[in-house]
C-alpha cells in the first residue's frame, strides 16, 4: 500500500485548508486510517483516525475545528482543517494499518507528509 497525501501549504490564522490522502494497493475499506502531525522539534502526534466502520476519533487539540472523512470508492481519506491556529503547524502524515481496529501505533503504512504553516 502506498499512500500520498496533499493539500498542506501556507495559511493565515482562521482560514481552513482540506489535506487529501490517496491509497494505491490493497483493500482502502478494511483499513484504519489515521492523520498524524509533526511539529518542528516535537514528537509525532495522533490527531484524528477513522476506523473501518466510519467511527472517528480525534485528539483535544483539534475536536471541533477537525473533521476526517473517507471514502471508499476513491481510496482516499481527507482532513478537513477549520480555524486553523499557529499551532496547527506542522508536517501532516496520514497512516494506515489492517491489524486491528483500534487507532493506536504501530501503523503499517506511512505517507510521506504534507506541510501545513499556518501564519498569525
Amino acid at each position: 500500500v502506498q499512500l500520498q497525501a496533499s493539500g498542506g501549504g501556507l495559511v493565515q490564522a482562521g482560514s481552513s485548508l482540506r489535506l487529501s490522502c490517496a491509497a494505491s494497493g490493497g483493500t482502502f475499506s478494511s483499513y484504519v486510517i489515521s492523520w498524524f502531525r509533526q511539529a518542528p522539534g516535537k514528537e509525532r502526534d495522533f490527531i484524528a483516525g477513522s476506523r473501518q466502520g466510519g467511527s472517528t476519533r480525534y485528539a483535544d487539540s483539534v475536536k471541533g475545528r477537525f473533521t476526517i472523512s473517507r471514502d471508499n470508492a476513491k481510496n482516499s481519506v481527507y482532513l478537513q482543517m477549520n480555524s486553523l491556529k499557529s499551532e496547527d503547524t506542522a508536517v501532516y502524515y496520514c497512516a494506515a494499518k489492517y491489524t486491528s481496529t483500534t487507532l493506536s501505533p504501530p501503523y503499517n503504512y506511512w505517507g510521506q507528509g504534507t506541510l501545513v504553516t499556518v501564519s498569525s
